[in-house]
């Protein structure tokens, strides 16, 4: 018996036969026959490539794989990727770095035990790999749209070097007031920084419209609360010129802007992640301290507040900073420069999401958790969030 025959019979027992007794087979199959290791690792990475060519990328798959499966199978994802990696093409920066931050196997899983549990995860890894869906192409030239100037080449600028101090130093303080000034600072840096890209842009082509063209990632929005997570997403997208489109069932939203805001969106909703949940740590044990349980409607609550509240403070940031840029632009032509930029974000959302549906945010019913996230966000007044795009 060939070892492609084996492979091939495994799959098509276990990845095509719906049979209860079928991934049990196979993997019998398989595990008899250890000639047949070198070929099935071989049709993981063609799997893997075959993601890639579905719009899918590493974090993507890891997500899924994280999310569906065990951490054995998330071991062997990451060891397929790393193997598939230097047969694919070059994909930029942002690739390289999904890449780098995949999970160390060897560090964090034991190894296998017996060929046959080997068999048995791989296959069920290959199952899931197989009926992944297609997801809209994130990458510069996709779909026939012109390539768009990425971060290659270029070093982190000082601008850029600055918010992350700022959000650092917001994560490190006990003390909400001065974590709101610091994060709201680091969002008028942003906003300026913006300004100055776009015009530089602008300029790069001798006119008021950018060669620049609006790109696009994906940012995990992870359970628990994940639906008051998006908003908070959602809400530092729309403050930093992006838009936010949430894929529930996948368990991210595709955010669309150009680079450089990409770049501010994913460094300040990490740090906004971090200091609302130690935010929410601290609020949550004063309640349990006045004897009050519970505690899921409370954080499902404090975080919508904390999402709702953030979004309203850095909008205003973000406003102030780009008003007081166009008042003393010596350049006339940044409001058209910004005006174009708008509508070249709004196109390029409705190009990649031409259906969507929107959603208000259920369980944040609970009033203390309210009121608790709101006095961590700032002191104004609540109104109402605009609802989540949903892909």
């Amino acid at each position: 018996m060939s070892t492609p025959s084996t492979v091939d019979r495994a799959f098509e027992t276990a990845l095509y036969d719906t049979a209860a007794d079928a991934l049990d087979t196979a993997a019998s199959l398989l595990a008899a026959d250890p000639a047949a290791d070198a070929e099935l690792a071989r049709r993981g990475e063609e799997f893997v490539a075959t993601a890639w060519r579905r719009g899918w990328q590493p974090a993507d798959l890891v997500r899924i794989v994280r999310r569906e499966l065990d951490d054995v199978h998330v071991r062997l994802v990451a060891v397929l990727i790393r193997a598939q990696a230097p047969d694919d093409r070059a994909r930029g920066p942002r690739w390289a770095a999904q890449l780098d931050d995949l999970p160390d196997a060897e560090a964090t899983v034991p190894p296998r035990a017996d060929r046959f549990s080997h068999a048995t995860a791989v296959l069920e890894l290959y199952r899931l790999l197989l009926r992944l869906p297609g997801l809209e192409p994130l990458e510069a030239g996709a779909a026939g749209e012109a390539p768009r100037r990425g971060r290659e080449n270029r070093p982190e600028s000082r601008a850029l070097a600055r918010i992350r101090a700022l959000l650092a130093k917001a994560e490190a303080t006990g003390y909400p007031e001065e974590a709101e000034a610091l994060s709201a600072k680091a969002q008028e840096l942003m906003a300026r920084h913006s300004v100055d890209e776009a015009l530089l842009a602008a300029q790069a082509q001798g006119s008021a419209t950018s060669p620049d063209t609006p790109g696009a990632c994906r940012i995990g929005v992870e359970p628990p609360y994940e639906q008051a997570k998006a908003v908070l997403l959602d809400a530092v997208a729309d403050a930093n010129h992006c838009r936010a489109v949430w894929n529930e069932t996948f368990g991210f939203s595709t955010v669309v802007g150009f680079e450089a805001d990409l770049e501010a969106v994913e460094l300040l909703h990490t740090s906004l992640l971090v200091q609302a949940e130690a935010a929410m740590t601290k609020a949550e044990a004063g309640q349990r301290a006045g004897g009050r349980k519970r505690t899921k409607t409370f954080r499902q609550s404090f975080l919508a507040a904390y999402a709702h509240r953030a979004g309203t403070r850095l909008r205003a940031a973000a406003e102030a900073a780009t008003e007081a840029a166009a008042t003393g632009a010596a350049d006339a032509n940044l409001l058209p420069v910004l005006a174009s930029r708008e509508v070249a974000v709004t196109d390029r959302v409705e190009r990649m999401f031409p259906q969507t549906t929107t959603t208000r945010l259920r369980g944040a019913a609970d009033a203390a958790g309210w009121t608790e996230g709101t006095r961590a966000a700032d002191a104004a007044r609540v109104g109402h969030h605009r609802p989540l795009k949903r892909g």
